[in-house]
């Protein structure tokens, strides 16, 4: 895409700080360094998001991740754990419309990055459960 920040950084149009590269898959540090490290996974087709991906695609990006994360990880003997996150679409906090993984690193409890998994377990009952399950994989078969 011809505005795609990332589609520029593929094509070495605009700089990064690449940490790998190969025939599919492009990795470099996140500007904002959310906490030192914060890495972004990009495929090197254009998609903007994981609804865009075929089963290839899927395959050859993610089946990277853990290579660059075991990388980060021990390029630095402080990191305790690390976020791997995924952002699909605005609501959902994507502002780079080229599909991308975020490889954030932590470091302590207080570093400047979180996630709140809220518990509404209380909020459905066992057939309200079944229905969303069924719904899910029904679509999935279409």
């Amino acid at each position: 895409m011809e505005d795609c920040i990332f589609c520029k950084i593929i094509k070495n149009e605009i700089p990064s700080r690449k940490v790998y590269e190969d025939e599919d898959v492009i990795a470099f540090l996140d500007l904002t360094q959310v906490t030192k490290g914060h890495t972004l996974v990009v495929p090197k087709k254009h998609v903007a998001d994981i609804y865009e991906y075929d089963e290839e695609l899927a395959a050859r990006t993610f089946s990277r991740i853990p290579k660059i994360a075991r990388g980060l990880r021990d390029s630095d003997p402080s990191i305790k754990g690390m976020n791997i996150l995924n952002n699909n679409g605005e609501l959902a906090y994507q502002s780079v419309f080229h599909s991308h993984i975020h490889l954030i690193p932590r470091y302590t409890e207080t570093d400047t990055f979180s996630v709140e998994f809220g518990d509404n377990s209380q909020k459905h009952s066992p057939e309200e459960l079944d229905t969303i399950k069924n719904a899910i994989q029904t679509r999935m078969e279409e």
